[in-house]
């Protein structure tokens, strides 16, 4: 009778994890479509949202969806956020598919290796089911520290800082990925909208670092 137990205990969780695995995936997918289709307008319009308006709408709406993430409104939240992050992401395309000759190139590669690397690094947990949870706090404090570097980097224009910054970047929001998807496969996170939104913030970030890498290399086809 305890085994019976056990058994059915591990298979409810196995499914309860498996839909929260699915539903994420399902919302992360749809939400990067949005964020693209909104950074796409944002292009269009030559959008310049200022940095004070970037950051309290992407901590505003975060916290929101924080806040709504156990109602239906947490979706909408999650739409408003992602599609914000997408629309702040229109200068950064800007500078790039103008400023560059083969700027159209550089952001495909870029969108293109991201999805790569978080395939390669989600396949990975999913199949060998590994625990990545003791990563949390390194992952943390590494992040506060390379944000900090990022912040004294904006004042010295020096292309192989920058190089590092971004390499650095997107090395700690890959282990995010592998980190989070563990999470969700090992039952630290049972909320398929906050696993959304995690996922989706590391990738975010490996698209825009992994674009300032190629923009490094690419410096001599700029069209300054």
């Amino acid at each position: 009778m305890q085994n019976y137990t056990v058994l059915k205990t591990r298979t409810l969780s196995g499914v309860a994890t498996n839909s929260v695995l699915r539903k994420t995936y399902l919302l992360l997918s749809l939400t990067l479509l949005f964020s693209a289709f909104t950074a796409y307008l944002g292009v269009l319009s030559g959008a310049r949202p200022g940095t004070m308006i970037t950051i309290l709408g992407m901590f505003g709406l975060l916290f929101l969806t924080q806040a709504l993430k156990n109602s239906v409104w947490g979706l909408v939240a999650t739409f408003a956020f992602t599609g914000f992050m997408g629309y702040t992401l229109a200068p950064i395309l800007s500078f790039y598919l103008h400023g560059f000759v083969n700027g159209a190139a550089l952001v495909a590669t870029a969108a293109g290796g991201t999805g790569m690397i978080f395939l390669l690094l989600s396949g990975f947990v999913l199949v060998s089911r590994k625990d990545f949870s003791y990563m949390g706090g390194f992952l943390f404090a590494a992040i506060m520290v390379a944000f900090l570097v990022s912040l004294f980097g904006l004042f010295f224009q020096a292309p192989l800082l920058q190089l590092i910054i971004s390499g650095v970047f997107m090395l700690l929001c890959s282990g995010l990925i592998l980190f989070h998807t563990s999470q969700i496969m090992n039952g630290g996170e049972t909320n398929y909208i906050m696993a959304t939104i995690s996922l989706y913030v590391a990738i975010f970030n490996i698209f825009i670092s992994l674009l300032q890498i190629l923009g490094v290399f690419a410096g001599g086809n700029s069209r300054n």
